[in-house]
C-alpha cells in the first residue's frame, strides 16, 4: 500500500490538471460562437498559434486526432497515398482514421526511432500509374511518441520538405509534442511554418491545456479545414473558456518544459543500471521508454508500481512508458526513483 499518499502520475503528460494561474484565465475568459466564428479568446488563440509559426492561419479544434485528420482528409483524395513512419501517431493511434474519414491508402516505412529522411521516402513514392495510388502526403511526427520522444531539427527536414515539393507532395507535421522539440533544437518554429503545408499543435500534452489542439495551415487550406471539422463535429460554441487555457499555456508553460527533460534523464540514468531493465531508449525529450528482462511480466511490473503511488503504462512487447509533465516535481522523481531501486 502507498503509505507515502504520494501519487505520481507518469502514463502521459495529457493528465496534467489547470494551474491556478490557467484556472483564472478560463473564469475571465471573453467568450462568443465559435461556429459563428465570434469568440473572441478562440480568434486570439488562433492568431497567436499562427504567428507563431508564421503561418496565415489556423483552426482550434477538441483533439489533436482530429486536427491531424483533418489535415489528412485536406491534402488527400479518395484512393490516394500517405506516407508515413510504421510508429506514426496518425497510423496508429487513431482509430484507422486515415481509412474512414480519407479513404486513403498509407504506405509505412521503417525510420531511425519514427524520423523519416528524404533517402528513404523517394523511393516509395508512387509512379504516376493506374495500378498504384497516387502519393499525395507524407505526414512527420515531432516529437516521436513510440521513438521514446525522439525529434527531427530543421536540417533533418528541409531535405524532406524539398522533395514534396519537386514531387507536389503535401508535407503535414504532426507536431503533438512540437514545442518539447523546439526546446531541445532550438529551432526557429518560422522555419516550420515555412516547410510545412499542415502543422497540428496539440495544448494538452506539455504544454499543460485542459482540452485542445490547432491546426495550422495557408487561409485556404483553415477554410477547406473548418468546413472538414463542422462534418465531424467538430464546431463548438463557447470553446473560448477552453482557448484561455491554451494561451495561457503558450505564454507560460513553453520556457519550463526543459524541466520536464532533466527528470526525464534522471529516470533514465537510473533505469540503465537497474538489473530487470534489459534496454533503454535515449530520453531525448520528455519521454521513457524501457525494457524489462524476460523474467518481469510488464503487467506485474505496473501494478507493483500502482501499488506505490507511482502509475505508468505498458507499450508493447516487454516495453513500460514514463511520460514527465508540469504535475510531476522533483519531490515525485525523488520518490519515484526510490521505489524503482527497491521494486526487485
Amino acid at each position: 500500500m502507498n503509505e507515502n499518499k504520494l501519487i505520481v502520475d507518469l502514463r502521459s503528460d495529457t493528465v496534467t490538471r489547470p494551474t491556478p494561474g490557467m484556472l483564472e484565465a478560463m473564469y475571465s475568459a471573453k467568450v462568443g460562437d465559435d461556429v459563428f466564428e465570434e469568440d473572441e479568446t478562440v480568434n486570439a488563440l488562433q492568431k497567436k498559434a499562427a504567428a507563431i509559426f508564421g503561418m496565415q492561419d489556423a483552426l482550434f479544434c477538441p483533439s489533436g486526432t482530429m486536427t491531424n485528420q483533418i489535415a489528412i482528409k485536406r491534402f488527400t483524395n479518395p484512393m490516394e497515398e500517405v506516407i508515413c513512419d510504421e510508429t506514426a501517431h496518425v497510423y496508429r493511434y487513431e482509430g484507422g482514421g486515415i481509412a474512414y474519414n480519407s479513404m486513403a491508402s498509407v504506405r509505412l516505412l521503417y525510420g531511425d526511432r519514427g524520423r523519416l529522411s528524404a533517402e528513404l521516402i523517394e523511393p516509395h513514392i508512387n509512379p504516376d500509374n493506374v495500378h498504384y495510388p497516387k502519393t499525395s502526403l507524407v505526414v512527420l511526427e515531432n516529437t516521436v511518441n513510440r521513438g521514446g520522444g525522439s525529434f527531427y531539427n530543421l536540417d533533418q527536414i528541409e531535405p524532406i520538405y524539398h522533395l514534396c515539393r519537386l514531387k507536389n507532395i503535401n508535407l503535414h507535421l504532426d507536431g503533438a509534442r512540437i514545442f518539447n522539440a523546439l526546446a531541445e533544437s532550438g529551432d526557429d518554429p518560422k522555419a516550420y511554418g515555412r516547410m510545412f503545408d499542415g502543422i497540428s499543435v496539440c495544448l494538452s500534452k506539455g504544454l499543460g491545456a485542459p482540452v485542445g489542439s490547432l491546426l495550422l495551415g495557408s487561409k485556404e487550406t483553415i477554410y477547406h479545414a473548418r468546413r472538414i471539422r463542422k462534418a465531424l463535429g467538430g464546431g463548438w460554441r463557447q470553446a473560448g473558456f477552453l482557448a484561455a487555457a491554451g494561451i495561457y499555456a503558450l505564454d507560460h508553460h513553453i520556457g519550463r518544459l526543459k524541466t520536464d527533460h532533466r527528470n526525464a534523464k534522471t529516470l533514465a540514468q537510473t533505469l540503465v543500471n537497474l538489473s530487470y531493465v534489459s534496454s533503454i531508449m535515449p530520453a531525448d525529450t520528455n519521454i521513457v521508454i524501457f525494457e524489462l528482462n524476460q523474467r518481469l511480466k510488464p503487467d506485474d511490473f505496473v501494478e507493483k508500481l500502482n501499488h506505490h503511488g507511482i502509475k505508468c503504462n505498458t507499450f508493447g512487447n516487454q516495453m513500460i512508458r514514463l511520460v514527465t509533465h508540469l504535475d510531476i516535481s522533483s519531490e515525485k522523481i525523488d520518490y519515484t526513483i526510490d521505489i524503482l531501486k527497491k521494486l526487485y
